[in-house]
């Protein structure tokens, strides 16, 4: 049977690759001239830039793609494991670095916080991996019908249940551990979710699991390198790629059911399925009119957005810097209020900022450094006026960088803003779509099912199970997933290897190359 996916982000990319090891024949569409959806590169003046997602968490789940159409990610990608993950810098001058391992966290806790703290993480540890046991295969990795399909799992919800997951992320963290710092350094991944610590659900601890524990990685050649790799494998697979040509509107038959999908060129490509990875607003907007869309999708609660400054400069950064860098404000509780209630801008900020040439020099010219530099912000339906405030957002952050020891001998930059958020097609300005509470979560996530439309699929961070790079990848293979339900099941390939890493796994050691 024929597929036609819509997009060659990473859940695009992973959909065609599922689809295609089990047998049917898939064509992937792309607007731009490459893969990589909105973590297309950007190459100016010899630096180059990842203008996506920087944070590389559970390379398992590409492995998962890439064998799905008969390699593995140790042939396709080598990686890096980063040692820190992270250096978090706080407004009292003070560091700790997120290490890799239990026991060197707990040594790092022991130098920085004190030997109670040291000996709670390892504890700590087990309670995240055992949050991640029972969510990856029971409410992440899984599709849902309806609510009603959370009761499928009656001991796996009774578990998450027992272990707090419904409780809130900060007031469960600060049980843990003593030292403020550590309240901030394992409760921040929230905001990939659209929320504050103190809203969101201790559930979402399984993103502290996914970075803090099993680690993070950097991909030989910066980030591109993953959808690059998943493309180029999907290509020797099989898979037909038009790139540079956009989808003006979905083809459907006589009772409703879609049939392919028209290109802006005139062209028509017939399918028996189509997977859609557009951002849903846009999606329904664009290729779904005649519908109104579900009412999360209409009025929903959006995630904050980001002002993203992509930097080339001449000179190093002050010596420590790690690759990922978090530099947290002081006011953490007022910034939250200030982001989150108020829709302004954070009078104390936290900011990323990730060097990848600490790790990859050749991203820049000798003796330069490629800077990305993430603050959050509120989205277009906050306080700011984008037009006058983001003349202003350069400055602000030249002062910081400058104070924390970067360099800041502009040679080349790229300001993103949620005005070019907007401009690429992200509803309301945000590239983290839907904010993950309670009532967006899960079974209560807009579906990957348009049931009015079948054969429509949707995938990517708009629809189950949520955003973040793990996140999509999951989407697309539960795309997949929802096309075999529908169509006659295709003779498979036989294309899957054996041997090597299991599911979700992480190979041990120092690089997965």
């Amino acid at each position: 049977m024929s597929v036609i996916v819509i997009g060659a982000g990473l859940s695009g990319l992973s959909a065609a690759c599922h689809l295609t090891g089990r047998g049917h024949e898939v064509t992937l569409v792309e607007r731009h001239d490459r893969p990589g959806g909105r973590g297309l590169r950007r190459q100016q003046e010899g630096f180059v830039f990842d203008t996506g997602p920087t944070v590389m968490t559970m390379p398992g789940l590409v492995d998962d793609a890439l064998r799905a159409v008969g390699t593995t990610i140790e042939a396709e990608l080598p990686m890096t494991l980063l040692d820190p993950a992270y250096r978090a810098v706080y407004a009292d001058g003070s560091t700790i670095h997120v290490r890799h391992g239990i026991e060197a966290m707990r040594d790092e806790i022991a130098r920085t916080c004190g030997p109670k703290d040291a000996e709670a993480f390892p504890r700590f540890a087990a309670w995240l991996k055992r949050l991640y046991e029972v969510e990856m295969p029971h409410f992440i990795d899984h599709n849902f019908d309806s609510p009603l399909g959370l009761a499928s799992s009656p001991k796996a919800a009774a578990t998450l249940l027992r272990l707090g997951g419904f409780r809130r992320l900060g007031p469960v963290v600060r049980e843990w551990f003593d030292d403020e710092r550590l309240h901030r350094l394992f409760s921040f991944q929230a905001l990939y979710a659209g929320l504050s610590p103190e809203d969101a659900l201790a559930l979402y601890a399984v993103i502290t699991y996914m970075d803090s524990i099993e680690g993070v990685w950097f991909p030989k050649g910066g980030m591109d390198a993953v959808p690059a790799a998943l493309a180029a494998a999907a290509a020797r697979a099989g898979v037909e790629q038009h790139y540079g040509e956009a989808v003006e509107r979905l083809l459907l038959d006589r009772r409703g059911a879609v049939s392919g999908v028209a290109l802006e060129s005139g062209e028509r490509l017939r399918a028996d399925a189509v997977v859609c990875t557009l951002d849903l607003p846009a999606a329904y907007e664009r290729l779904l009119p005649q519908l109104r869309p579900p009412r999360a999708v209409r009025s929903g609660t959006y995630s904050p957005s980001a002002v993203v400054w992509h930097v080339g400069a001449q000179g190093l950064p002050a010596e420590g810097t790690a690759h990922h860098n978090i530099h947290f404000g002081d006011d953490w509780v007022g910034s939250f209020k200030a982001l989150i209630d108020d829709r302004s801008l954070m009078p104390d900020p936290s900011r990323l900022v990730t060097v990848p040439t600490v790790t990859d020099p050749s991203l820049a010219p000798d003796g330069c450094s490629t800077l990305y530099v993430l603050e959050p912000v509120p989205n277009l339906t906050g306080t700011v006026d984008w037009e006058a405030t983001r003349p202003q957002m350069a400055e602000r952050l030249t002062n910081f960088l400058d104070s924390n020891g970067y360099p800041t001998d502009v040679v080349t930059d790229h300001l993103m803003t949620p005005l070019e958020w907007r401009d690429l097609g992200m509803h309301q300005g945000t590239p983290f779509a839907l904010a993950h509470t309670f009532g967006q979560t899960g079974p209560f996530r807009p579906g990957n099912l348009e049931r009015r439309v079948p054969g429509l699929v949707f995938a990517g961070s708009g629809t189950v199970p949520g955003v973040g790079v793990p996140m999509v990848l999951v989407s697309g293979k539960l795309a997949a997933d929802r096309v075999d339900d529908y169509l006659p099941a295709p003779a498979r390939r036989g294309l899957t290897p054996t041997g090597g890493a299991g599911r979700h796994d992480v190979a041990p050691g120092g690089s997965v190359a």
